[in-house]
This record gives C-alpha cells, structure tokens and sequence, in this order.
C-alpha cells in the first residue's frame, strides 16, 4: 500500500495525511454512525495517530457511545463533512470516514461492527467477520 494516505473534507478547506497504512478498516451499524452516514452503515478506516497530520480547521462534538467511550467526532464546519472520531479511552487511534479519502479502495472493510442495530433492510456481508456490538480494543486486534 503506498503511503502517503490522503484525504479531505467535500470542500477541500480540510486535509489531512497519514505516513502509515491502516491498521484495520470496519463497517460500523452503530445508531450513531447511521446518523453520521445518513441511515446506512458508517466504513470506518482505524489509523493510529503517530504520523497524522492535519491542515485547515476542523471543529469538533463531544458525545458518549453506545459502547460507553467518550468519543470527539471532528468535521469541517464549512461543508459539515464527518471526518475523524477518537475515542478518547484510545488516543493512539483515530477512526476515518472513508468517504473522505482521496482513495477508497484502501477503505475495504475487514470486518462489521454493531450489526444488532442494523435495519432489517440493512446489508451485512456475510463474508466477514460479525460483532453484535463493539468489538475488544483495536490494540487486541
């Protein structure tokens, strides 16, 4: 995988870059990631935060998870793009929003997340491994 990993905001005022591959890539069917991704499953890409730089200002919402995590969510507050969510329990990894990669192929995921919450009409692969809720840390993965 070549690196650097790009990615930016839909309006270009954000950018960011990782000097590392992705540790592990999710599609997640949280409540709050299908609020995030308009009702659909959120893809998640996990990177850990050493080598992650960042241009342009991002603002930020503070809110707890399903899992119990306090999360910080980050966006533009130009275009409103999701960007990043840290969950600060875990400050050497920060999840992307895959959309907002200059390249998505990177973004496949190796596994889905909080499939309990999923909509019945909600597709889950079924060829990748399946949590019910959240899985152990990203560290144990």
């Amino acid at each position: 995988m070549p690196t650097p990993i790009t990615g930016r905001c839909f309006c270009g005022a954000v950018r960011f870059r990782f000097d590392q591959p992705p540790v592990t890539a999710r599609a997640c069917w949280c409540r709050d990631c299908q609020y995030l991704s308009s009702g659909n499953a959120s893809v998640g890409v996990i990177f850990r935060t050493r080598g992650f730089t960042v241009t342009g200002e991002t603002s930020e919402y503070l809110s707890r998870a399903d899992s119990g995590a306090m999360m910080r969510r980050r966006f533009c507050p130009a275009c409103g793009t999701p960007l990043f969510s840290e969950a600060l329990e875990e400050p050497n990894y920060m999840v992307v929003r895959a959309g907002a990669l200059d390249d998505p192929e990177i973004a496949r995921p190796e596994s889905v997340i909080w499939t309990a919450s999923a909509p019945r009409w909600g597709h889950v692969d079924p060829d990748l491994p399946a949590s019910p809720g959240q899985p152990g840390p990203v560290s144990a993965s």
